[in-house]
C-alpha cells in the first residue's frame, strides 16, 4: 500500500512540476544571447512537450510563451511592432516539432527521443534560414544564394555556421538534459518500491531452501 502511495504522489508531483519547468525553462531559453547564436532550449522544449504534455497543454503551454515572451522581446528590448508575420512561420515551424514529438512518444528510448530533438533542431534550422533566403533581398535567389544562407550568412552578421553548430548542439544538450530528467522522475517511485521488495522476497527464498 505504501509503495503504491509513492507511486501515485510520484505521478501527481511530475504533472504538476513538469509544466512549471516547461514555463520557467522555455521563458528563459528565449532569452538572446549574441556570445552563443542559435544556442537554445526552445527546440528540444519545443520537441519534449510533444512527448511528456498530454492533451492540448502540449500545443498552447510552449506556443503561448512564445508568443508571450516575443511580445515582450519586441516591445521592451527591440522597440518593433511585435505583430510581425514571419513570427508566424516560426510558430508554425515550432507546432511541428510539438507534433514529431507525439509522434515519437514518451515510451520511446533515450536515444532515440535525444535523435529525435537534434533531428527537430536541425529541421527548424533549415527551415528558418531558407525562408531567410526567400525573404531577404540580399541573398540571390539561386542554390548559391541558399548555401550562403545556410552557412555563411551575411556580412556584419554572426556566420551561419555557427548558428548551425549551436543550434545542433543545443537541440541534442537539452533534449538529452529534459528527456534524462523526465525519465527518472518516471522511474524513480517504482524503482523505491522494487527495491523495498527484492530484500524481503530474497529473505524469504533464503529461507525456503534453508528449511
Amino acid at each position: 500500500m505504501e509503495g503504491f502511495r509513492e507511486i501515485m504522489m510520484g505521478a501527481v508531483k511530475a504533472k504538476i512540476i513538469l509544466p512549471i519547468v516547461f514555463v520557467v525553462v522555455f521563458a528563459l531559453s528565449r532569452i538572446p544571447d549574441p556570445f552563443l547564436p542559435g544556442f537554445s532550449a526552445a527546440y528540444a522544449l519545443a520537441f519534449c512537450a510533444g512527448v511528456y504534455l498530454r492533451g492540448a497543454m502540449a500545443w498552447w503551454l510552449p506556443l503561448g510563451i512564445m508568443v508571450a515572451t516575443d511580445v515582450a522581446l519586441s516591445v521592451f528590448k527591440y522597440h518593433v511592432n511585435p505583430l510581425q508575420p514571419e513570427l508566424l512561420l516560426n510558430y508554425a515551424i515550432y507546432a511541428g516539432l510539438i507534433a514529431m514529438g507525439k509522434w515519437f512518444t514518451k515510451r520511446a528510448g533515450f536515444w532515440k527521443l535525444v535523435w529525435g530533438g537534434t533531428l527537430g533542431a536541425l529541421i527548424f534550422y533549415f527551415m528558418t534560414n531558407t525562408i531567410a533566403w526567400l525573404q531577404d533581398p540580399h541573398y540571390a535567389k539561386t542554390l548559391a544564394g541558399w548555401i550562403q544562407a545556410l552557412f555563411t550568412g551575411l556580412p556584419g552578421w554572426p556566420s551561419s555556421w555557427e548558428f548551425f553548430r549551436n543550434t545542433l548542439l543545443s537541440g541534442a544538450l537539452f533534449t538529452a538534459l529534459f528527456a534524462g530528467a523526465a525519465k527518472a522522475a518516471e522511474e524513480s517511485p517504482a524503482e523505491k518500491t522494487a527495491g523495498v521488495a527484492e530484500p524481503e522476497n530474497a529473505e524469504t527464498a533464503d529461507e525456503a531452501v534453508k528449511g
